[in-house]
């Protein structure tokens, strides 16, 4: 995470709570909008590494898919909700948390699970140009 990420998670908390302004609301309610913003960015950004690695697989299979096309499939698969998409996000994230908190077994679980839902969907990538 670097310096850019913090003050987008800053300004996303600033522009929350400029929104809860002149209301009646406690501390928890603020401790849950900075720990949302927090856990939504740390979420985004595993999930981007992600992304990354199915552009190269990708690209390892086969030239003639550009950035673009991959691209245009992926904002496919995002809008109708794709099951495998889902999974993989949530994967990403929970094995972010059981490396962080050093349970090795569930990591490593989470990356084969990971492993298997990345192929699925750069299956999903290639037949929807054949």
């Amino acid at each position: 995470m670097d310096e850019n990420y913090l003050k987008e998670i800053y300004q996303e908390i600033q522009i929350k709570l400029a929104a809860m302004y002149d209301t009646n609301f406690d501390s928890l309610i603020l401790y849950t909008v900075v720990v949302s913003s927090l856990i939504s960015r740390i979420r985004d950004i595993q999930f981007n590494e992600t992304l990354e690695e199915i552009g190269t697989k990708i690209k390892e299979k086969s030239n003639m898919l550009s950035y673009n096309q991959m691209q245009i499939v992926l904002d496919k698969l995002y809008m109708e909700n794709n099951k495998y998409i889902s999974l993989l996000y949530n994967l990403v994230y929970l094995d972010a948390l059981a490396e962080s908190f050093n349970f090795n077994k569930v990591a490593r679980v989470c990356k084969i699970q990971k492993g298997k839902y990345i192929n699925k969907i750069v299956d999903l990538i290639f037949s929807s140009y054949s």
